[in-house]
Parts: structure tokens; sequence; C-alpha cells
């Protein structure tokens, strides 16, 4: 396992080398983003739900997501009712969804394999509602400008995941006992192989250490609600709910996944301050550094 997890740094931290070495920028890290939510991932879902058998209670997991992002819009803006109002929406939407295909596809296959990815693509499924439902109306709400609920704007966006059509069509193929030919299969393979490299050096790229000293204070802030929130809720679920192992783990894990990359899409799109986009940016790479440990330690010392 600490060999998996060596090559999985070392990945990472080829990404950070070429970006310092000037081989690669982070410009490029939107090519490469899009390579991969609109072509490898989907294609490692299609793999992932073909080759699994997907247990009924799989669909509750989405459902445990959207239910932790509701508790989040509730008592998220009474911790942060103190902060300024940008930046109370930029904690808002950090803490509302995770990083699941980028960071935890590639940990999850090194641990659990195939079976695992099927687990965690149903968690990602809440992930994608959370993200452009709940996490895109806080940062709206919390902006300068104002709220600009537009919930057809909010489904197109939904309808629009590449990623998340594929989640419930191959969901859905899945129960319904429908084979994809061959084919498909052997061609969506052989394109998902990329997604784990890819995904790691993406991580690489837009690692950065450079943050404001003001900023310490309220990332040590948000950063105690986030894990600590996550923390309780999985707990709690991992000693109550009726189910495996495996499902329980996914649900632990899964809520103390890194801030998903999405929040700084939407503070660019919402014209947040530069300074709300840098603590943004910031706090998403210290939670991708944090969930590393916590899931080097879940490897090493409780499987």
């Amino acid at each position: 396992m600490n060999q998996e997890f060596l090559y999985i740094i070392i990945l990472i931290a080829l990404g950070y080398i070429l970006k310092k070495l000037n081989i690669l920028q982070e410009k490029d890290g939107e090519t490469i983003s899009k390579l991969i939510f609109k072509i490898t991932l989907p294609a490692l879902v299609i793999v992932t739900f073909d080759s699994v058998k997907i247990d009924t209670s799989l669909i509750l997991l989405p459902v445990i997501v959207l239910v932790y992002g509701i508790v989040n819009a509730i008592v998220g803006p009474l911790v942060f009712k103190n902060e300024d109002r940008e930046l109370k929406g930029a904690f808002l939407m950090l803490a509302s969804g995770f990083n699941v295909g980028l960071f935890a596809f590639p940990l999850v296959y090194a641990i659990w394999g195939m079976g695992g990815l099927s687990y965690f693509s149903m968690f990602d499924v809440g992930t994608s509602l959370i993200v452009f439902g709940i996490a895109y109306i806080l940062g709206s709400y919390f902006s300068e400008e104002g709220l600009k609920l537009n919930p057809l704007e909010i489904l197109k966006r939904l309808a629009s995941s590449i990623p998340l059509m594929a989640y419930l069509i191959s969901s859905i193929l899945n129960l319904a006992h429908i084979k994809l030919p061959d084919a498909v299969i052997d061609v969506a393979s052989l394109i998902s192989g990329a997604n784990i490299p890819l995904s790691l050096l993406l991580l690489g790229i837009y690692l950065n250490f450079n943050f404001d000293k003001q900023f310490i204070r309220p990332m040590l802030k948000f950063l105690a609600y986030r894990y600590s929130l996550g923390l309780i809720f999985g707990l709690t679920l991992y000693f109550v709910l009726p189910f495996n192992e495996m499902f329980r783990y996914t649900v632990l894990i899964g809520l103390l996944l890194p801030a998903a990359a999405s929040a700084l899409t939407f503070a660019v799109e919402f014209n947040y301050s530069d300074t709300a986009k840098r603590l943004v940016a910031t706090i998403s790479n210290i939670t991708i550094l944090v969930s590393i440990v916590i899931l080097y330690v879940f490897a090493n010392f409780v499987l």
C-alpha cells in the first residue's frame, strides 16, 4: 500500500515540478481538466459500472451526500456569521462539495480496486447535485451582487455535466442488467487508463503553497469546521448504518475529501474579489494535502 501511495505522490509532485520548470502552466491545466471530465472520467465510469454489480443500497449514497449538503447550508451560515459576506460565500461553496473524480478515484483504486470505485462513483452523484445545486445557490446568494437564482440554469448545468450523466446512465443500465457492446467497453477501458495519471498530474499543476498571512485565521476556522462536521457526520453514520463495511467506509472517507474544484469557477462567475478567489484556491490546495494524509493513515493503520 505504501508503494501505491508513493507512486501517487510522485505523479502529483511531477505535475508541480513541470509547472515550476514552465514545461506546463496552470492554463494547460484547463485543457487537461476538460479531457478528464469530458472523456477519461466518463470512460472510467462506464467501465466501472459495467464490471461490478451495484447493490440497491448504493442508491442511498447520493441521498446521504445531499442531506449533508443541506445540513451544511443550515449550519455553515451560523458558523461564519461574523465573516464578510463574500468570505462567507467562499467558505460555504468550499464546504459544500467534494473533489471525488480528480482526487479520490486514484487513491480509492489503489486501496480497493474497481469495486471501491463503484461506491465512490455513487457518492460522486450526490456530490455533483450538491455542487451544481446547493453550492451554486450559496455562492450566488453571498456574492456582492446578491442571489440570481435561475432554476432552469441549475438544471441546465446538471444536464450538461458529462460525468453526472455518465453516472446516471451507467447506473440505470447496471440496475437494469443491460450490458453495453464489448467494443464499447474495450474502447472505454483504453481511454479510462489515462484518467488516474492525468488526474494526479493536474493536482500537481494546480498546487500552490503561496498564501497571504491574513488568510491564516479564516483558513484555520474553515478547516476546523469542514473536517469536524465531516468527521462527526461520517462517524455517526459509520456506526449507525446497517450496511457493509465498504459502504460505511465510503461515507466516512467521502465526507473528508478535499473541497470541490468548482468553487473557484463559481467565485469567478459571481465576480468575487481577487482576495476571495485567492483564498478559495489556497484552501482547495490545503484540503488536498490534508485529505492525502487522512487517506494514507486510513489505508495503513485502519484497513
